[in-house]
């Protein structure tokens, strides 16, 4: 199976390729909304701001590129601001309307513990709910993160991991074929290798 992953000039591209590659899973990076419409399975990684990416997005033709993947029901994963462009707006840069493929917002952490540092960096304990996803990792394995926006989803969405930060949020969702993480699988070491392992296997 093909895997592509989506080129938006987010960055941290090349990472998630490696980490495929380390797995055994070919996979490739890509700007051309042809070539993610062709492929198997699609990953949506990316660091960035939403204003900036957004605008890439609707620039390249790849957000179009990408709502096509998830309707068709291809595996598609988020990843981290790929997760955050999937709901319907963001707080950042003043507000930004988002892909709107899951209903949702996207707010920024304000904590009223001072000692609560923003952006929320560095490595911090998930729980999940079973998903498949997340087949072979134990409750409270620690996954690495770097954001300063965490998404709120409408109760339709499928919550199936939590993280907390001052305040409990979403960090993993999924709707159907499409799966989506807050945290950065390929920076997490084996924990993250597996759940991209379990993604690339059909989870």
């Amino acid at each position: 199976m093909s895997t592509v992953i989506i080129d938006y000039e987010a960055g941290n591209l090349t990472s998630v390729q490696r980490a495929l590659q380390h797995l055994g899973f070919a996979a490739t990076i890509s700007a051309d909304p042809e070539i993610v419409a062709r492929a198997d399975r699609v990953i949506f990684p990316g660091v960035g701001a939403a204003g900036s990416c957004m605008a890439n997005l609707h620039r390249s033709g790849l957000g179009d590129a990408l709502a096509a993947a998830v309707a068709s029901g291809r595996p598609v994963l988020g990843i981290c601001v790929g997760m955050q462009l999937l709901f319907e707006h963001s707080d950042e840069d003043g507000g930004v309307g988002c892909l709107g493929i899951l209903p949702g917002i996207v707010e920024r952490f304000q904590p009223d513990d001072h000692a609560i540092k923003v952006p929320h960096m560095g490595w911090n304990a998930v729980r999940h709910d079973g998903d498949p996803l997340f087949a072979g990792i134990a409750q409270d394995e620690r996954f690495y993160f770097v954001h300063s926006y965490y998404c709120a989803p409408d109760t339709e969405v499928t919550v199936n991991a939590t993280a907390s930060h001052g305040v409990g949020f979403a960090c993993g969702v999924r709707q159907d074929n499409l799966v989506a993480v807050q945290f950065h699988p390929e920076k997490s070491g084996p924990i993250g290798l597996q759940l991209l392992r379990n993604f690339c296997a059909g989870a």
